[in-house]
């Protein structure tokens, strides 16, 4: 053979190989040409360590960032002829007072708080991280706006990883529905929502991995922020015993890990029980404080209607608790129709303690920050239907916008 001949030979033989060594592995017919030449990302994303490590990773934090700029420029544009307030006191009222005060000087409250009493309704765990940060951070409500930053960062990242686990290419659209909740505000505040997320979602994600015992421990962690932690336990138990992963596969030694997460609230019950001699003694100050013990459901909607008009200064804020609710139900309805128990476990004892278990509605809109399946259903739907994704938008960016003005000028949303 000639040099001419070897030499075309050789081009023949390249030509052939290269679309092969070009093909992500697991490609669909038609997904690769054969004119990729460079290398995969994935592989090229393995040299040397960065973080986050996925695409998709950077991609929610974009969104977290660029999500915190824009509503910090909506909170200067609301204050005029609103409010005078420095910044940080825009975003540590009411809750956050409670958990700095509870951070400096324990349950007892600031010397001479009147109101001590009701402090005891706080779980801890918050309030002991913001005792840590202060060996750093003098400033109390720097330290616990932070908290809310940085933890809200950790959930755009643990969301947009469940969504993908859902379906691939929704991860995005779940993060977005998440910032442009309607009661997002929260993740701005100084308020438990956004950690006791950064630890929820993460417990949910490990769990659905097979990872029981990291899941339980960081559910331990969340219970010890809100009792909601408890209802993250009871939809952890339920996907233990459902899933490929759980019981079938890891089996009953595992099972005892699911006892943890209870951990941290029986501990402070016991510090309760040991200081007031009342084990609940959390929940008597909900409902001295704020109306929060068993009604009937349609007896607390139609007080909370009344008030909606009696009061018309908070009557946007329980109309949105109202709608708020309505939303739970039919989630409810829709992740039974579905056979999501894990989700229902998760999300039922929520409805009953936001819809019998108080006098009136309340927060319930901002309780909705903590229903991730909602975010992940419409980011499922959304990557699937745009327009889903564009009417979900169209009606909850406008309200977010307006309640991230009206919280961070003195009024009550959610």
């Amino acid at each position: 053979m000639t040099e001419i001949q070897q030499a075309g030979a050789d081009r023949e033989q390249g030509v052939a190989e290269e679309p092969a060594k070009g093909t992500p592995v697991g490609a669909p017919d038609g997904a690769a040409t054969g004119e990729q030449t460079e290398t995969p990302r994935p592989e090229r994303e393995s040299r040397g360590w960065r973080w986050p490590g996925r695409p998709g990773d950077r991609t929610a934090l974009l969104i977290w960032f660029f999500w915190h700029i824009a509503t910090y420029i909506y909170m200067v544009l609301a204050a005029p002829g609103r409010t005078e307030a420095p910044l940080l006191d825009r975003l540590t009222p009411w809750d956050a007072e409670n958990f700095i005060a509870i951070g400096q000087y324990g349950y007892d409250g600031t010397p001479g708080m009147p109101d001590a009493p009701k402090l005891v309704a706080f779980f801890p765990g918050l309030p002991m991280l913001l005792r840590s940060l202060h060996l750093f951070i003098s400033n109390w409500d720097l330290a616990i706006v932070l908290v809310s930053f940085v933890a809200s960062a950790v959930v755009a990242v643990a969301l947009h990883r469940l969504g993908e686990s859902y379906r691939e290419g929704s991860g995005t659209w779940v993060v977005l529905a998440f910032f442009l909740s309607p009661f997002a505000t929260f993740l701005l505040a100084g308020y438990s929502e956004a950690p006791f997320l950064a630890l929820a979602v993460p417990a949910w994600l490990l769990a659905r991995k097979g990872r029981w015992e990291a899941a339980a421990l960081c559910a331990a962690f969340a219970s010890s922020v809100r009792i909601s932690g408890l209802f993250l336990a009871a939809g952890l138990a339920v996907m233990f015993l459902v899933s490929a992963n759980g019981l079938r596969s890891a089996g009953w030694r595992t099972a005892p890990w699911l006892v943890v997460p209870g951990l941290p609230v029986l501990a402070y019950m016991l510090y309760l029980w040991h200081r007031t001699g009342d084990a609940m003694a959390w929940k008597a100050a909900e409902a001295e404080y704020w109306g929060r013990f068993p009604e009937k459901p349609w007896i607390a909607f139609v007080n909370t209607w009344n008030r909606s008009i009696d009061e018309p200064i908070l009557a946007t804020s329980y109309r949105e608790d109202i709608i708020a609710g309505l939303v739970l139900v039919v989630l409810i309805l829709l992740m039974l129709a579905r056979r999501n128990w894990a989700d229902v476990a998760y999300l039922a004892p929520q409805a009953v303690a936001l819809l019998a278990m108080s006098s009136f509605y309340m927060s319930i809109g901002r309780a909705s920050l903590l229903w991730w399946p909602l975010y992940v259903a419409v980011g499922v739907a959304g990557s699937r239907k745009p327009w889903v994704m564009m009417a979900y938008l169209a009606v909850a960016a406008p309200v977010m916008a307006i309640n991230v003005g009206n919280f961070t000028t003195g009024a009550w949303t959610g």
